[in-house]
């Protein structure tokens, strides 16, 4: 099954990895964080601003290979915080308010000054 780089400039990017995949039906976003592609900063100093930016470029990837966040079925969270958990979630389930995809959240592990947290994702277009 070929695969397929996805790469959009509404998210940020790295020369280190791809901003996602596409391969057959499945498309795999990398870890993003709250960063705005627009400025290069995070998008403020709240986990909620930073899970709406990280949510929002996740969104960018998925558009760029042809999938929706309709097509999520599983979200990765990483918080530099664990103790974020809560405001993490009240801006997440703005973005998943019904029939939300499976998740899992765990303590980030790199410390970056200001970052609080990174999500990827996996979405199937079938």
């Amino acid at each position: 099954m070929p695969r397929q780089t996805i790469s959009t400039p509404n998210a940020p990017s790295s020369p280190m990895f791809s901003q996602g995949v596409r391969a057959g039906s499945q498309i795999f976003v990398s870890g993003t964080t709250g960063i705005d592609p627009g400025t290069g900063r995070l998008a403020g100093d709240t986990i909620q601003a930073q899970t709406s930016q990280a949510l929002a470029n996740c969104e960018a990837v998925l558009r760029a290979g042809g999938g929706s966040l309709d097509d999520v079925v599983e979200v990765g969270v990483l918080l530099a915080d664990p103790r974020d958990f809560d405001g993490m979630n009240e801006e997440y389930a703005r973005w998943f308010p019904e029939n939300p995809p499976t998740r899992y959240a765990a303590k980030l592990g790199a410390e970056i000054p200001g970052l609080l947290v990174s999500i990827r994702m996996t979405a199937s277009l079938d």
